[in-house]
């Protein structure tokens, strides 16, 4: 199990630690995407401990699917979800209390429930892959990603409704979603005209999604400053 080979994208043609260098590289985007949002953190007075982990967090996502796409077998596709899916709860959690100003009891309930969802989607959509072939899943495993894709443009249409400082960023993350999605579904369907597959795309708009959350959170959340004062008050 946590040494099967694993091949899911047309670059894959064979079982070798680099046999998808687009694939493993174009990772890196995320890494950009974590120094820009710690950075802007940086300038914002917002380098507190949820926003450090949730940087950080977003670099494991780039390590942890670089590993993937190197490694390719069952425990770097672990290395690969874990912090796919830590990110996204955490966010989602910061979101609902840094932005929506919800309670932390409130925050824990829908916290619990989202986890639960999670678990079971992922659950019942893992193991697509197959030893020494590509998937015949149509949708190659895109599916897991439907609480994410649901939670996401949920959040765009209300931040939209509310006329919230968020909304753009959050419209803006939820279009690269969607179109990071589409090129990481059709990558096996087009193998043959485009050998180089379409997988790192999925990569590169994902990290800018996640920049483009991270540094909207930033600069629409309260400084720590301003929380303290209105506690005091």
């Amino acid at each position: 199990m946590w040494t099967m080979p694993i091949d899911l994208y047309c670059e894959r043609v064979g079982v070798g630690l680099w046999a998808e260098p687009v694939n493993a590289l174009s990772n890196l985007a995320f890494l950009v995407a974590a120094l820009w949002a710690w950075r802007e953190a940086g300038k914002q007075g917002q380098r507190r401990p949820l926003i450090a982990v949730l940087c950080l967090l977003a670099a494991l996502i780039g390590i942890g699917s670089g590993l993937f796409h190197t490694f390719a077998n069952g425990w770097s596709e672990y290395a690969d979800v874990v912090p796919i899916w830590s990110f996204v709860g955490l966010y989602v959690l910061s979101a609902i209390a840094l932005v929506g100003g919800a309670a932390p009891g409130r925050v824990v309930r829908i916290g619990v429930i989202a986890a639960v969802i999670t678990v079971i989607v992922v659950l019942a959509t893992s193991g697509e892959g197959e030893a020494h072939g590509h998937s015949h899943d149509p949708l190659n495993g895109s599916q897991q990603y439907a609480p994410a894709l649901i939670a996401l443009v949920g959040f765009a249409a209300i931040t939209l409704w509310r006329g919230h400082a968020m909304r753009f960023w959050a419209l803006g993350a939820a279009l690269c979603f969607l179109v990071s999605l589409g090129f990481r579904t059709v990558d096996l369907h087009l193998c043959d005209a485009v050998p180089l597959g379409t997988h790192f795309l999925w990569h590169v708009l994902n990290a800018l999604m996640v920049g483009l959350l991270l540094v909207g959170l930033i600069r629409n959340s309260p400084k720590p400053e301003e929380n303290d004062s209105a506690t005091q008050q």
